[in-house]
Order: C-alpha cells, then sequence, then structure tokens
C-alpha cells in the first residue's frame, strides 16, 4: 500500500509526521512525502523517504494560478497512484483533495490540525479568506475522512455543515516518543519560563509578553523566554523588529528556533503557550513528558493537554492580568512546579505517546481502503 503526505512545509511533515511514516513504513506502507521544498527535505530523505518538491503560494488567491495549483497536484497524484492521500494543513487539505477527486483517487484522509488565522483573524481580509474557505471546504471535504486533533474542532465543523458525523475521527495531536521525551530534573537557578512557539500573534505572545511585564514591575526576579521563529506566510506573524524591541527594553528574551527542544526544557521550570486556539500542540505534550508544569488558555486543543490544577494551570484566553497570576503563582512555587511536572509526564504516557496516536491513525487508513 502507497499513501502521499501533502503540507505546505517540509518543516511540518519533518517534525509532525515523521514518526507516522515510519510506523506505516514498519507495517508495510510506501510513504512519500510532498510538500514545498526547504531546509528539511534532505533530512527527510536521510530517513530513507521520497520527497516530491512542490513549490506553491501559500498566500496565493488569483484564481487562475491556483487552478494550475489543483492541475499541478493532480498530475502529481497520477503519477503517483497513491493508495491513500493524507494532507495536513488548510490549502493542501483543499487542494488536494480537489485534485485527487479528479484523479480517481477514492480514499482521501484530511486532517484539521488547527482553525489558524483563517478562523481566528478578526480583519476584514480574515473574514473575506474565512467565507471563501469555508465554501471550498463543503466540497473538497465531502467523502473524505477526516482527523480532528480535539473534539471542539470537529464539532465546529459538524455545525457549520462542512463535515458528515460518520466521517470524522478525533485523534489527540500526532503524539510523542515518550522514550525520548524522559523527566528532565528542574534547574537550580533563576526560574524561567519560555514560550516555544512559531512568533504569531493568536499563539498569545502578546499577552506573555504584557504578563511579563506586569510581573517585573511586581519586582519578581524570573526569566522569560520566547523561543521559536518568524514564519513570514502567515498574516499574524510579528515583525522582527518588534521581536527585537521587547528584547532590547528587558521584557523578554527570544531566543529564536533552537533545534533541541528538551535542551530548553531542561534550563526552563514552566512552560507557557497562551494560544488563542490550537489543534493539539505537540509542544505542551513535549513539554509533559519532560516532567514541566504547564500554563497555557483555557481553549480547544490546548485544555486537552493540561487538567487544571494537577499537572499545570489554565488561564482564560487574550488575559494577561490572569496569566501574569498564574506565572506567578508558578514562580514562586517549587514544590508545586515538582508536583505538577510528576504528574504531567504520567499524563504525557498514558494518553500522548506515539504508540497510540499512530495505532488509531492506521486504524483509519484500514477503514477507508476497506483492510481488517
Amino acid at each position: 500500500m502507497k499513501t502521499v503526505f501533502f503540507a505546505n512545509t517540509d518543516w511540518y511533515l519533518y517534525n509532525f509526521r515523521l514518526d507516522l511514516a515510519k510506523f506505516l513504513r514498519n507495517h508495510g506502507w510506501e510513504v512519500v512525502f510532498m510538500a514545498p521544498p526547504g531546509e528539511y527535505g534532505d533530512r527527510i530523505e536521510r530517513e530513507g523517504f521520497r520527497l516530491i518538491p512542490f513549490e506553491f503560494s501559500r498566500k496565493g488567491i488569483n484564481p487562475f494560478t491556483e487552478r494550475q495549483t489543483i492541475s499541478r497536484i493532480r498530475k502529481i497524484y497520477e503519477i503517483e497512484k497513491p493508495d491513500v492521500v493524507h494532507q495536513f494543513t488548510i490549502k493542501c487539505v483543499i487542494y488536494g483533495s480537489l485534485a485527487a477527486k479528479k484523479s480517481g483517487i477514492s480514499t482521501i484522509i484530511n486532517s484539521i490540525t488547527g482553525l489558524g488565522y483563517v478562523f481566528l483573524g478578526t480583519t476584514i481580509d480574515a473574514k473575506i479568506l474565512r467565507y471563501i474557505t469555508t465554501s471550498l471546504y463543503k466540497v473538497a471535504l465531502k467523502n473524505t475522512q477526516i482527523i480532528f486533533e480535539n473534539p471542539d474542532d470537529a464539532v465546529l465543523f459538524e455545525k457549520l455543515s462542512l463535515v458528515d458525523k460518520k466521517d470524522v475521527a478525533v485523534i489527540l495531536g500526532t503524539g510523542i516518543d515518550t522514550d525520548v521525551f524522559v523527566p528532565i530534573p528542574p534547574p537550580d537557578s533563576l526560574p524561567l519560563a519560555v514560550l516555544p512557539a512559531r512568533m504569531l500573534w493568536d499563539k498569545g505572545i502578546g499577552e506573555f509578553v504584557k504578563a511579563a511585564a506586569i510581573l517585573r514591575g511586581k519586582g519578581i526576579r524570573a526569566r522569560f523566554a520566547l523561543v521559536g521563529k518568524k514564519d513570514e506566510g502567515n498574516p499574524s506573524s510579528i515583525s522582527y523588529d518588534q521581536l527585537t524591541r521587547w528584547q532590547k527594553e528587558n521584557i523578554v528574551e527570544w531566543w529564536g528556533w533552537q533545534e533541541d527542544i528538551a535542551t530548553v526544557f531542561s534550563m526552563s521550570d514552566i512552560v507557557c503557550l497562551p494560544s488563542y486556539r490550537e489543534g493539539l500542540p505537540k509542544v505542551l505534550i513535549e513539554a509533559a513528558a519532560c516532567s514541566r508544569p504547564i500554563i497555557t488558555t483555557d481553549v480547544p486543543g490546548c485544555k486537552e493537554v493540561v487538567v487544571h490544577g494537577e499537572n499545570g494551570l489554565l488561564v482564560p484566553v487574550k488575559d494577561p492580568e490572569a496569566l501574569a497570576s498564574a506565572l506567578e503563582t508558578l514562580l514562586l512555587d517549587r514544590e508545586l512546579r515538582i508536583r505538577m511536572g510528576i504528574a504531567g509526564r504520567k499524563r504525557a504516557v498514558e494518553i500522548f505517546s506515539t504508540r497510540q496516536v499512530n495505532a488509531e491513525t492506521l486504524s483509519v487508513y484500514l477503514k477507508t481502503v476497506g483492510q481488517p
């Protein structure tokens, strides 16, 4: 059996779907990756997978160009003749599904990995894009299998009549290897809270910076660090000037992209993600597996990872004062941080391991291709 993984960056496929690809390969599947070429292409190929380079604009809306993009996807699918196509990220889900249907592929799996700017944006452009996207989703997702990373997103799509309930599966995230992400002793230094994410406003970066400023104003001794890179293709991206300005003002540190996230966790005491909404953030599961307490927002995707008061704290979305209060609670109580870290490790192992997530995903594959 053969499947093609299609996403808008090779970075996404390498960091979020490589474990699934290896799992499928171990079960006799041929897995081919397809994405715009980037710095992760060589890494994918070194893992023994073929990458089809496919250039397209993430932000393009020119009808002629977009029709050409769908036609190019269709040609690749017709050449590859996969038994299953598995598509990730909005444009790949929509265009890939339309192309797969035209090329006669009967088994189409789409992963809705979060709602992103299209659903979270409040500008006129975002609202127009949301109308266009939901209209296209109704056509593209019909007669496909849809995997959601949290139940709230599934319910929303059902309410909007974008999916048929019989075609929906909810699988909590992409899973992590709990033999790789293991408990790390807390550091014995000035407490450090990190926010690991792409530098997007809807990740709650602004609220985190405001919370750090509040705590600094109260004289609380701690460090606050943003860990991640800009995403030039996302309308919600924070400018380089803004990030460097915060750093110069000594409110937060900006570390940029860090390849070894476990090392980041080893240096930190708290992992924070005050996002507006998520699919299911892998970085929070990794943090929990490494025994780090988590502060995140009480929104779909994030609240699935944290049980409030047990392995972390949940705060209201877009509320820097509440975020500052939660940070203060954990920054001043080392023993509480340790207890929550232990509980987080237990939760990560029991619910979010790759063994469980990949097995559930394989069951969707086998159901759709008619194998037992």
